[in-house]
């Protein structure tokens, strides 16, 4: 994921630095203004989930295609928040965390082995 996501996600984060200082917003706020939008786009996933169980009856139903890309708009605002805070080394500090986090939970063995992907929802 260093390549072009990478690159892309940098430049998102230059750029929404680049707005939020033409604002007159310090570090602080812009960081904590970053980690709202994450909050906010969660509950838009949240709110697609309920869509696709169709658990709201004023609402009716959504595909789980829009769960999914609500999703990926928190992965992508989660990013960035993280390029925002560590412009100098986003990428090796998710890396590192991630196997500390990933090796509560995955056993040590060859990288070949693979769980299979679960189910689709219904």
């Amino acid at each position: 994921m260093h390549g072009t996501v990478w690159d892309t996600i940098h430049r998102l984060a230059r750029r929404f630095n680049e707005h939020d200082a033409a604002l007159g917003l310090n570090q602080d706020e812009q960081w904590s203004l970053q980690v709202l939008k994450i909050a906010e786009e969660t509950g838009e996933a949240s709110q697609a989930v309920i869509g696709a169980r169709g658990t709201n009856p004023r609402k009716g139903t959504a595909p789980w295609e829009d769960a999914h890309a609500e999703v990926a708009d928190v992965a992508i605002t989660a990013l960035v928040a993280l390029a925002r805070m560590r412009p100098d080394d986003a990428a090796e500090y998710l890396d590192r965390h991630l196997a500390a986090k990933s090796a509560k939970f995955l056993l040590p063995g060859p990288a070949s082995v693979v769980d299979p992907a679960p189910a689709e929802p219904a």
